[in-house]
């Protein structure tokens, strides 16, 4: 064996023994991690309801948050629209007003514009067949084309709109409506509808029922024109450019605000969860649960660390150095954050379950969930941080003072 083959072999060596001694190492300070988390459970106990409690808390915040962004974005996902030629100020999808009248003529003229739909949203009153009434929002489009036709349909279909007095109503709103099933008679502003169809799933963030039916007979139950309409929708030819269609219907339209999809329905969400303060109160009570979850984990590591201060000091006195010190309570919370973590999420996945036929359902996505683990991890690594300070702090010579 030649010199260069010698020097190769005793440094795979070398390399091997490095590695077994590392994985040792990993070894002993996991051993010493888990000895130290389990040794005192009444502590463990704590910190982990402190940790559940900050999962589920930010879970359900947020779960919520999402639950209303979808809801308030529902309509914009399921219309066929480049720009949306609107009333002038309006805040949103569900603040809606008329138009002058006449717009989809105007839009059809304008070089570029491939079609216009036409849809006729507004405010009416449904009196339940039990009696008493309710407050509906009664939205009108075109069943044939297609505008904004209701989705999600499990009783009926959309084409039994087109039959007489024909409406849709989503399942979750039956006891607001007063109302068990499809083919059932109510009055929407004095006037006769019959259920032709139900949906699952269209739910309003302000939780005021939806009515879907036709365009005609929308305009004639909120008392609009023939040729009057709350919102136009605008699709623009294949090559065609977008703003420039848009400036041109500037030009020709007055008294109205032409917006692409993205900005109505960034418009909507600003109005609904940040000018109202619904979604500031969401996301305060997420920072809320993660400051809780922070405070009490550190408390507890802190605590736990306290009381394992000797054992600590006669590592010290031993040769070990303060990074592995670290490393156990840093191993410490890391386990303490996987095993409240999936409890949590137990319990969060149950309120999201159990919310799903409710006016306002708390939405679990596999994001949501990374994000929870992700800032589970975080909370209980900072909370090690006061543990760690403490430890940092021994004199060695301390053991062998006692």
């Amino acid at each position: 064996m030649n010199a260069h083959a010698q020097t190769r072999s005793s440094s795979q060596v070398g390399e091997g023994r490095n590695a077994a001694t590392f994985s040792q190492t990993i070894r002993g300070i996991s051993k010493l991690a888990y000895r130290n988390l389990f040794h005192d459970r009444m502590s463990l106990a704590v910190t982990l309801v402190g940790i559940i409690f900050s999962v589920v808390l930010v879970a359900v915040q947020l779960g919520l948050y999402l639950s209303s962004e979808k809801m308030i974005t529902a309509f914009f996902q399921h219309s066929r629209a480049d720009l949306w030629i609107v009333p002038f100020g309006t805040k949103s999808f569900d603040d809606p007003s008329f138009l002058a009248g006449r717009e989809k003529l105007a839009a059809l003229s304008i070089a570029g514009v491939e079609s216009v739909e036409e849809l006729a949203v507004g405010f009416a009153s449904w009196k339940k067949p039990s009696g008493g009434a309710t407050a509906v929002l009664m939205i009108g489009s075109s069943i044939a084309t297609g505008g904004l036709k209701p989705w999600n349909i499990v009783e009926g279909s959309a084409a039994a709109l087109t039959g007489p007095a024909g409406v849709a109503i989503d399942k979750s709103y039956f006891d607001d409506l007063g109302v068990t099933r499809l083919g059932e008679h109510a009055e929407v502003n004095a006037n006769k509808v019959t259920i032709s169809a139900v949906t699952d799933g269209i739910r309003s963030f302000t939780t005021l029922p939806y009515v879907f039916t036709t365009l005609q007979r929308a305009r004639a139950t909120l008392d609009a024109s023939p040729e009057q309409s709350s919102y136009a929708l605008v699709r623009v030819k294949a090559g065609a450019d977008i703003a420039t269609v848009r400036q041109s219907l500037a030009v020709r339209l007055k008294d109205v605000e032409i917006l692409t999809q993205a900005e109505f329905r960034n418009r909507s969400l600003d109005y609904w969860l940040f000018q109202t303060g619904a979604g500031g109160a969401l996301i305060a009570g997420a920072v809320l649960g993660i400051i809780v979850g922070i405070v009490i984990v550190a408390q507890t590591l802190y605590a736990s660390t306290k009381d394992h201060l000797n054992e600590f000091a006669t590592l010290r006195a031993l040769g070990a150095s303060a990074g592995y010190i670290h490393k156990v309570i840093l191993i410490q919370a890391l386990l303490s954050a996987v095993l409240g973590y999936l409890l949590g999420m137990v319990l969060s996945l149950g309120i999201a379950w159990a919310s799903q036929h409710s006016s306002l359902q708390v939405l679990m996505t596999p994001g949501l969930a990374a994000v929870l683990f992700c800032l589970t991890v975080g909370m209980c690594v900072l909370s090690a941080m006061s543990a760690i300070l403490k430890v940092t702090r021994i004199d060695p010579a301390a053991v062998f003072s006692r």
